[in-house]
């Protein structure tokens, strides 16, 4: 069916509108962490740099930043990992008792975190895992399997079955199906599914606040809820430090906006 040419100039001036409801305020945050004035005032005229360095330093954006990098590099590979191996479990293997199981498993994504954080806090500080990196990346890791589970399988199961069924007539076991057969076919979702998970994890502060006291273990969000509350009156310095934290996701997502796009609309061809 042919657009009309109302339509095509409708649907172009709806994105153009929405274009500009989300990046006024981008703009605006980035303007206000150029501002040489404290109280975030923008002048175009008298634009600086300088609140960059000066919040890094006075955050501690470096230490803290390397903090939340490798916890959250390592939380992302171990819940990719997870995510690959369950997800072809049930998807492609058919494990015993997934009709049980599956749910269960799902259960998860259910269950609030609020709901969990106190347990899990007392076994944690029982084995020595609260303020450690190794416990963030044990904590993260768990509570993204419920998700990672669910997405993983919906992408298996939507490969055409004559793939598989042509892998084991070859004579392909099942790490050898799913390491050349149907990973390449499933990079995308999977690359998908780190980005989201990255984002996730390296934007958490509950978790990060309670499992973390430590100031040399800190992450980058807690750091910067803690400059906050030193510099509630230098709007332009927790500007700057709010936008070199952000930093990595953002240009991550732009970096893989393609292949992000392309996997969402992968990972929902075909549901459970």
């Amino acid at each position: 069916m042919r657009t009309s040419r109302g339509e095509t100039v409708l649907n172009y001036a709806f994105l153009v509108l929405l274009a500009v409801v989300v990046l006024v305020p981008v703009a605006w945050f980035v303007l206000t962490g150029l501002s040489p004035n404290r109280a975030g005032t923008i002048d175009l005229t008298n634009l600086s740099f300088a609140n960059f360095p000066e919040a890094w330093e006075q955050a501690d954006l470096g230490h803290t930043l390397t903090a939340s990098a490798v916890i959250t590099v390592c939380a992302v590979a171990l819940q990719a990992v997870l995510a690959i191996t369950s997800g072809y479990a049930f998807g492609i293997l058919g494990v015993i008792g997934d009709r049980l199981l599956f749910p269960l498993v799902l259960l998860g994504l259910m269950v609030s975190l609020e709901a969990l954080v106190v347990p899990l806090y007392y076994q944690f500080h029982d084995v020595g895992l609260t303020d450690s990196w190794l416990g963030m990346v044990l904590i993260h890791a768990g509570t993204s399997v419920p998700f990672g589970t669910f997405w993983m399988r919906a992408v298996f199961r939507a490969m055409p079955v004559g793939l598989v069924d042509a892998a084991r007539v070859d004579g392909s076991n099942s790490w050898q199906m799913l390491w050349h057969v149907l990973m390449p076919m499933a990079k995308p979702a999977v690359l998908t599914l780190c980005l989201l998970n990255f984002m996730w994890t390296w934007n958490d502060y509950f978790l990060s606040l309670i499992f973390l006291s430590s100031p040399d273990k800190l992450t980058a969000t807690v750091a910067l809820g803690n400059f906050q509350s030193m510099y509630t009156t230098s709007v332009n310095l927790l500007a700057a430090a709010s936008l070199m934290i952000s930093a990595p996701v953002v240009l991550l997502y732009l970096f893989f906006q393609r292949q992000f796009i392309q996997g969402v609309v992968s990972g929902a061809l075909k549901d459970a």
